[in-house]
């Protein structure tokens, strides 16, 4: 590795298009959501809470968002019992929920995306969409 590294940035015009497809999304399956969307180290770029949506999921979708970009995996990808190690551990600021996606295009890490308020399955679709909205990788 030399002295720098060539890098890819995510764009706030691409994460709010991505709250507002993820926001559609939760529209089509009438489940309200707290969205999240941070870059690589962390930083919130945009958050959005639908209306209807649970107030305290804005704190786990911003955990989920931070956790993916954090680990470059799902956030429900943090084993169950090493899970309150690491919430612990890390003053609350790691996650298992479902919901939280790393965001990775033409195969770099650029971000995470966290979706909370719905079941992990309802979070996973909204994550997806917003996904597919920028041409990222996806996950089942």
């Amino acid at each position: 590795m030399g002295d720098f590294i060539e890098t890819k940035q995510l764009s706030h015009d691409a994460a709010m298009r991505m709250a507002q497809k993820a926001a559609e999304k939760a529209t089509e399956i009438d489940q309200p959501q707290c969205i999240a969307i941070v870059d690589v180290s962390g930083d919130t770029i945009i958050t959005l809470r639908m209306t209807g949506a649970k107030f305290l999921s804005q704190k786990s979708a911003l955990t989920k968002a931070r956790t993916a970009a954090s680990n470059n995996a799902p956030s429900a990808a943090i084993p169950a019992d090493f899970q309150p190690k690491i919430a612990a551990a890390t003053q609350n600021n790691v996650t298992g929920l479902p919901g939280g996606l790393p965001i990775r295009h033409d195969g770099k890490l650029i971000g995470g995306i966290g979706i909370g308020s719905g079941s992990g399955d309802q979070d996973l679709a909204c994550a997806n969409a917003a996904l597919v909205e920028i041409g990222a990788e996806t996950f089942e």
